[in-house]
């Protein structure tokens, strides 16, 4: 494929995802901020590689918000540069956003697996643990964050088989097409379930760094919120919603976030 054709294929995709969540996108923020794992750890182990640029991303903009201290929290090295590579694929950077990495979305998937979320806190974890139907999820004996870390790792393993590099040195078509393979089921782990893992974690962790509010780390600059006309905040009024359901919102120009009320 030409760098052109793929360019198009890459801009189509996002077009296309952006379109998906605009119906649910009313919701989507709300329900992250009730499950959002907050932290007031301080971490220098990794420094992700978008961190000057988000943060300049960030103070060029009309919001006060100031980004969660850089450095991951859970993510390791190897995972970093894994899930760095993943969400900028994607997430392609265009005209629409920056690429995934600027948009905080590495950043927004390590809190959530550093804080409550990751370590299971709302989970029976005590067993016993038995072979459960595919409708019925993922039955391991393992926090989200410890089947997101098997997960990635199991997938570096099939990607090194399968193309001789980590995915992490994978160019941009290959590792989207290799991202596609997991979630189609054609690759596949002893250990690990890969699909699971990708649809029913990694995706939604995706999905909801996008449109979190930014205090949690993702959406840096609120830049999905303004793709998709969103006004943070004062979309919880119902009676806006009411008046202006079908209509362009006048505070979708200007998206509010916490931080915004703090």
């Amino acid at each position: 494929m030409t760098n052109d054709r793929m360019d198009k294929t890459l801009r189509a995709n996002r077009r296309d995802f952006l379109v998906g969540v605009v119906g649910a996108a009313s919701m989507a923020p709300r329900a992250v901020l009730a499950t959002a794992a907050t932290t007031t750890v301080l971490a220098e182990v990794v420094q992700p590689a978008s961190a000057q640029t988000a943060n300049a991303a960030a103070g060029s903009g009309e919001s006060t918000l100031l980004l969660p201290v850089p450095g991951y929290l859970s993510f390791g090295p190897d995972e970093a540069g894994f899930v760095e590579a993943m969400v900028n694929v994607m997430c392609p950077a265009d005209a629409l956003t920056p690429g995934g990495v600027d948009c905080g979305l590495g950043v927004f998937i390590d809190r959530q697996l550093a804080g409550g979320f990751g370590k299971g806190a709302r989970l029976y974890m005590r067993g016993p643990w038995r072979e459960g139907k595919p409708e019925l999820g993922y039955q391991l004996p393992l926090t989200p964050e410890q089947f997101f870390k098997a997960g990635l790792a199991a997938a570096d393993a099939a990607c090194q088989k399968q193309y001789g590099k980590r995915f992490s040195e994978l160019d941009e078509s290959d590792a989207d097409k290799f991202l596609h393979e997991i979630a189609d089921g054609k690759v596949t782990d002893e250990s690990v379930p890969l699909a699971s893992w990708f649809n029913e974690l990694v995706y939604p962790l995706f999905e909801q760094a996008c449109f979190a509010d930014p205090v949690y780390g993702g959406n840096v600059g609120k830049v999905f919120w303004r793709a998709i006309g969103y006004p943070g905040l004062p979309a919880v009024y119902s009676q806006d919603m009411i008046d202006f359901r079908g209509k362009p919102f006048p505070g979708a120009a200007d998206p509010k976030s916490i931080a915004d009320f703090a």
